[in-house]
């Protein structure tokens, strides 16, 4: 007789409580039983999440991990895969990438391709090279794989992007090892495991911002190899259904400020974080807009990264090391609700370098 996935239920009901459990204890759910680790890695199980709007929205980053009885914050380099739930503030992480790694690379890349983080990037956290490798994380399995090494030139401080309906990571610029910025770009297909090459940008583009809205890889701001730390404040946009790069906009950005602190948010609009006037939001026709004030004690190393319900920013004051992170709601077609305060587990407490958000 076949198991029953909760004694006493009917199937339907049983799939309906399984599928309210919080990812951050879908971990231990997979321990129950053999049924239960089967029915959470199952396709079906994660679109009935979907369907019936039990699904989490989860902001991954990579941290700094803290070590055990430290009086104070070090600066380590070890770097892992750590999880947030913002609407409970409940931390989780990853296992380690397996193989030879002891940490994710730093200055990598996270981007989210549906139920899959992908990791391109970075340096190697012992060499300090610049890292072709990339690394998936499937979140239904809790499971790393590698995936194919991004081609050359290596490049650092590159602009990505993921496009979870397609299931590609897009990269464009960033500097090679002789510090060059550069001008090409490439693709990544996560279900063929491929990489394919795209045309060039129009410019050349070192520490540019990738984001995607409405089908269009869009890489923000960034400098030339001979104007080092001179921000263009303009943008590409490359077409993903037309495979093309269209014209260079101008004066795109309000300002040039850090490449973590821009993202598209769940209305579809673009934010970043302005410095002097908190965060701004680029509304149609209406140029740039503030929405809200940063927190006093949130100006140093800011990481700025959407989810469902809102914005989260994550840093540290001007006078302390210690990590903040803030919650703000948007609410279409209302005001912005205030800035609301996640309490920071010591164990979470370290440095984020790239955040981006999922939903499952």
């Amino acid at each position: 007789m076949e198991a029953e996935l909760i004694p006493g239920l009917p199937e339907e009901i049983a799939w309906e409580c399984l599928a309210r459990v919080p990812f951050v204890n879908l971990g231990a759910a997979r321990a129950v039983s053999k049924l239960w680790k089967r029915s959470i890695e199952s396709a079906p199980f994660h679109g009935l999440r979907k369907s019936t709007g039990v699904a989490d929205s989860v902001v991954a980053v990579s941290q700094a991990q803290i070590p055990e009885n430290e009086p104070v914050h070090p600066s380590p380099s070890l770097y892992r895969l750590s999880f947030l739930d913002p609407a409970t503030g409940a931390w989780s992480c990853a296992p380690p990438v397996p193989g030879g790694h002891r940490s994710l690379p730093r200055f990598c890349q996270i981007v989210s391709v549906g139920c899959e983080l992908v990791v391109v990037g970075g340096w190697n956290s012992r060499t300090w090279a610049a890292s072709d490798e990339v690394h998936i994380y499937d979140l239904a399995r809790n499971s790393w794989r590698t995936g194919a090494p991004m081609p050359g030139p290596a490049r650092s401080f590159f602009a990505c992007a993921g496009s979870p309906e397609r299931r590609m990571v897009f990269v464009a610029g960033g500097h090679d090892e002789s510090k060059n910025a550069l001008r090409s770009a490439l693709a990544y297909d996560v279900t063929s495991d491929a990489w394919v090459r795209l045309p060039d940008m129009a410019r050349a583009r070192d520490e540019c911002c990738g984001v995607l809205a409405r089908d269009a890889f869009q890489v923000l701001d960034g400098y030339s190899t001979e104007a080092q730390a001179q921000f263009m404040r303009n943008a590409e946009s490359f077409d993903v259904n037309a495979w093309r790069w269209g014209p260079v906009e101008e004066e795109k950005l309000d300002e040039a400020v850090c490449p973590r602190t821009r993202v598209v948010g769940g209305d579809g609009r673009m934010y970043m974080c302005l410095k002097s006037r908190g965060v701004a939001a680029l509304k149609e026709g209406e140029g740039w807009q503030t929405v809200a004030e940063l927190p006093d004690d949130m100006r140093v190393a800011l990481q700025m990264v959407a989810w469902q319900r809102g914005l989260i920013v994550l840093g540290s004051g001007n006078k302390s090391r210690d990590q903040v992170v803030y919650v703000l709601d948007l609410k279409t077609g209302k005001k912005p609700g205030k800035w609301r305060r996640l309490d920071l587990p010591r164990e979470f407490s370290g440095h984020v370098q790239a955040a981006c958000s999922f939903r499952i």
